[in-house]
């Protein structure tokens, strides 16, 4: 189980390089994805495919490998294989042949997203990546929010402003932080409490490799809905409660709810 780089090529560790120019096959999820980073190190050897779609069947085939006495390399795309990528199968057949699974480690996303992020990191817990429809998302938010532990994610750039805005309803304006193209050219971190996130991403679109990272929850920790005009009215009515003039009022509702000023109105309007 070979850990190959997440973005730079340079990460790669010494003893990977090895292994991979020593076995007998290596599998990987996109065969031109992987030739790129042999070539790259000068490595020859032969590459099959193994994804989600051949995974059963491609297991069998490198177990059959295995029992003749080969050594296969297993990699994925970008970091360590079996993290939120395929290789239970063949794992799960070596251990049923008596064959040794040797991890040999590097880069993951989530881990470097994390020691970056700011959050606690004594306490973690890792969900791979959010469901990409609403309703099962808003449950995997639900499942999870009183989970004492830094909550870190996938997601991608087509989906990240939706899933933004569920956290912020479901999990409540806490502190996050969004890491993305970790070791490459444009790595970013943007990190600060889930409505100013989604306030920066919000129409404006984030590319690359996504890491969501999400605070446990404080008793500070105030849910919010971006759909409910009522909810705003609640809290436009707390604010003035304690004495912060309406304009005042209305800007802060905007910064908590990741929203512009004219969105604010419009909801409170028609709720």
């Amino acid at each position: 189980m070979v850990a190959t780089p997440i973005g730079n090529l340079q990460d790669i560790t010494f003893r990977a390089l090895e292994i991979l120019k020593m076995v007998a096959v290596i599998a990987c999820e996109d065969t031109r994805h992987t030739q790129k980073l042999l070539n790259h190190f000068a490595i020859k050897n032969r590459l099959v495919s193994y994804h989600e779609h051949n995974e059963t069947a491609r297991a069998e085939e490198l177990a059959a490998l295995l029992e003749q006495g080969k050594s296969v390399a297993i990699v994925s795309d970008a970091g360590t294989p079996g993290i939120s990528d395929p290789s239970f199968r063949i794992v799960e057949k070596a251990n049923e042949i008596g064959a040794p699974v040797v991890p040999v480690p590097g880069a993951v996303a989530f881990v470097n997203a994390l020691i970056v992020s700011g959050l606690p990191t004594d306490s973690v817990f890792f969900g791979g990546f959010l469901p990409s429809k609403k309703s099962e998302r808003v449950r995997r938010f639900e499942e999870v929010r009183e989970i004492p532990a830094t909550l870190v994610f996938y997601e991608t750039p087509h989906r990240i402003e939706k899933a933004l805005a569920d956290a912020l309803e479901i999990l409540g304006d806490r502190r996050a932080a969004l890491a993305r193209e970790l070791t490459k050219l444009h790595e970013e971190i943007i990190r600060g409490h889930l409505s100013e996130i989604f306030s920066r991403v919000a129409g404006h679109p984030v590319k690359g490799e996504i890491v969501l990272l999400f605070d446990r929850k404080s008793n500070k920790t105030k849910r919010l809905d971006v759909n409910k005009g009522g909810t705003l009215k609640s809290r436009l009515t707390e604010l003035e409660s304690e004495g912060i003039e309406r304009k005042a009022a209305l800007k802060k509702l905007a910064k908590e709810f990741g929203l512009s000023r004219s969105e604010v109105y419009r909801r409170l309007l028609i709720g």
